[in-house]
């Protein structure tokens, strides 16, 4: 049985959604972000805003939630040339990947993430890729994951599960998923409290825009992560309506 477990925590949406699944199952649970000079960097200061409001307002979840770590990765914006990485428009490229894919990012941020689990003795890590709605990126494919488990736990003689509770429902679901889990979470009103703390306090622009908000929280509401994150709420809401 699972007791412990470490969060890929950026302070967007997803992860933030994987971190509520996380405090909802587990006894122990740490997260990690990393600063690889990624343009929107303001999300490594919106994390902690949602680390502090998940302690404030869910107090159930607080007693379970650990130790946050923060690994500078810049060697990571020094061998990419992308939009997330240089100041530059976004587009596909030819390879018919867009080129806010940062080559090997997910890789490094599992091996590393494996490693803090490793030392701190954390059986789950637990990350916001997914399948269903996304932008192409190969590293956040299902094969992936499952091929990083498998060459993680024998790299290091580690039995590790790497837990992907986002991979097969859209960006609607998820914010269905934050609600129900804040629902279960014993604090009263709950579900409409998380889903509150995510568009108040997550961060998911590319362009790292705090200034403009809208319904479904702060950003540039042009970027390919502020559509998809409109998107979701948009249809989310809807849902709700309908049922």
């Amino acid at each position: 049985m699972h007791t412990t477990a470490l969060v890929l925590f950026s302070g967007g949406q997803d992860s933030t959604t994987c971190l509520a699944l996380a405090l909802s199952k587990y006894q122990r649970v740490e997260t990690i972000a990393f600063d690889y000079r990624q343009r929107h960097l303001v999300e490594l200061d919106a994390r902690l805003i949602v680390l502090n409001e998940i302690r404030a307002r869910f107090p159930q979840w607080a007693t379970k939630l650990g130790e946050d770590h923060l690994l500078d990765l810049a060697v990571l914006g020094e061998v990419s040339d992308t939009s997330l990485t240089r100041d530059t428009a976004f587009k596909m490229e030819q390879s018919g990947l867009p080129n806010t894919f940062v080559p090997g990012r997910n890789l490094l941020f599992l091996t590393l993430a494996a490693a803090v689990a490793y030392r701190r003795d954390l059986q789950v890590m637990v990350t916001g890729v997914c399948e269903t709605d996304f932008s192409g990126y190969p590293d956040c494919r299902d094969d992936t994951i499952k091929a990083m488990q498998l060459a993680l736990s024998l790299g290091m003689d580690k039995r590790f599960l790497i837990e992907t509770p986002l991979m097969w429902i859209d960006k609607a679901a998820t914010w269905a998923l934050a609600y129900e889990l804040g629902e279960k979470s014993a604090t009263p009103g709950g579900g409409q409290a998380l889903v509150d703390l995510i568009i108040e306090h997550t961060h998911t622009c590319y362009l790292g825009d705090r200034q403009h908000r809208h319904a479904w929280g702060y950003g540039c509401g042009s970027c390919p992560a502020c559509e998809l994150r409109a998107r979701g709420y948009e249809r989310y809401c809807a849902a709700q309506t309908a049922g």
